[in-house]
């Protein structure tokens, strides 16, 4: 190697070393700010994209896009700068479908990035505390409904019911295992902290603010709790308290009630009244949707072709008028409309590539799970991957978790998650 190339190489590694506990530090500030602030948290990600390059190699970035869970996302991405040549929605549309896709792509760079560094747990960290003060907050408005910001729903601070929910639901299924493996390993006050953490984080969907896609997904993360953790003799008795739980929590909620059994009322009130119901709405768009997708069910309509779709189909209904939207309320369906079975098996099979990045034991690996999991469910219901919170934390949280991982070549982390 000659003088030059060796003076360049030293320079780029300082310049790594200089760069990569600045990108560290962005990424945890941009895990904090996530669950508050969108403006926040957008500078944030911003500014770690600009501090991350410099620092990335080619031989990373290889390794990182050529394994499913980083080469999946971008293959989402490349298809939706093709889907333009069949698109024949606006040039905005098009334009806003292609950045929701090249968010997913920055995956690939989080598990470059955290495959060298140390700091990912202070990332989850981060956003776990932040989301403690979210919910310290949101229960004390709930008490001092005085003290609330006018025109958001009781204990909802900032964003909305929807958002909250889901980032307080993975905040109590990590709290749940930080406090079973204290108990485990003998240190009650650590278990009794994070297992009443846990239990707040619960209460507050069940009581104060909650998404009806978060009460199917806390099903669904309470029996993947009990299947990582527990036996089956274990788990039975796992699930018989937590069915007792929910039935004291059914019979003293009226909240909860009134979530659940409003969506009947709902649907009857938009059929028969025409009122603005979101259960109405939901009915409507996924019938629209499944007859959009029948029409060009391989390749789809082209990428941003959401609302164009749904234009014509109401077409002469001035009564669904209010139906014409670019978010159909289901991630598959989203994804179908402009791609066809093409993009959803993508869609799919990058689901399950992160599901498999997640496949071991440990702490990291089960949260990870978690993550897409809720992401799964949640896409039951809505575009989770497109909206800006749920969308951030699942690219940060497969990102971060599976860099770790990979890392490690297990989902351990700091001995934590022993079973």
């Amino acid at each position: 190697m000659s003088g030059a190339a060796r003076s360049t190489l030293v320079e780029r590694l300082s310049e790594r070393a200089r760069l990569a506990p600045l990108a560290d530090g962005l990424a945890i500030a941009t895990a904090v700010t996530l669950p508050w602030s969108v403006t926040a948290a957008s500078i944030a990600i911003v500014f770690w994209l600009l501090a991350v390059l410099p620092t990335l190699d080619w031989a990373g970035l290889r390794r990182s896009f050529t394994i499913p869970a980083g080469a999946l996302p971008l293959l989402l991405l490349l298809l939706a700068i093709v889907g333009v040549a069949w698109s024949e929605a606006s040039p905005s549309d098009q334009f806003g479908s292609i950045k929701i896709f090249a968010r997913l792509a920055i995956v690939g760079l989080l598990l470059v990035h955290f495959q060298r560094s140390e700091r990912g747990l202070w990332v989850a960290g981060g956003f776990l505390v932040s989301c403690v003060a979210l919910l310290v907050v949101s229960w004390l408005l709930w008490l001092v409904p005085a003290w609330g910001p006018r025109g958001k729903p009781l204990g909802v601070p900032v964003k909305d019911y929807i958002v909250q929910s889901g980032e307080f639901l993975i905040c109590a299924f990590a709290a749940g295992h930080l406090s079973l493996d204290a108990w485990r390993r003998g240190r009650r006050w650590r278990t009794l902290a994070f297992g009443l953490v846990a239990l707040l984080f619960l209460a507050n969907i069940g009581y104060v603010a909650s998404a009806r896609s978060t009460l199917v997904a806390v099903v669904a993360l309470l029996l993947l709790f009990v299947v990582q953790r527990f036996g089956w003799k274990q788990a039975l008795a796992a699930v018989t308290v937590a069915g007792i739980a929910v039935v004291v929590t059914w019979m003293s909620s009226s909240y909860l009630r009134a979530r659940v059994l409003n969506v009947v009322q709902e649907i009857q009130d938009y059929r028969t009244k025409s009122a603005e119901t979101s259960s109405g709405y939901r009915l409507e768009f996924w019938t629209h949707s499944l007859v959009i997708v029948s029409q060009a069910p391989v390749i789809g309509h082209g990428t941003g072709s959401q609302r164009e779709q749904f234009r014509r189909a109401i077409s002469g209904n001035e009564r669904l008028v209010g139906t014409v939207t670019d978010n159909p309320h289901n991630q598959t369906l989203f994804v179908a409309i402009q791609f066809g079975a093409l993009g959803t098996t993508l869609l799919c099979a990058m689901w399950f590539a992160h599901l498999l990045l997640f496949r071991g034991e440990g702490l990291v690996a089960w949260v990870g799970t978690a993550l897409i999991v809720q992401n799964i469910v949640a896409g039951l219901f809505n575009t989770s991957l497109v909206e800006f919170t749920h969308g951030w934390m699942y690219i940060f949280g497969v990102g971060v978790l599976g860099g770790m991982t990979l890392r490690n070549g297990s989902g351990r982390e700091c001995g934590e998650g022993g079973t």
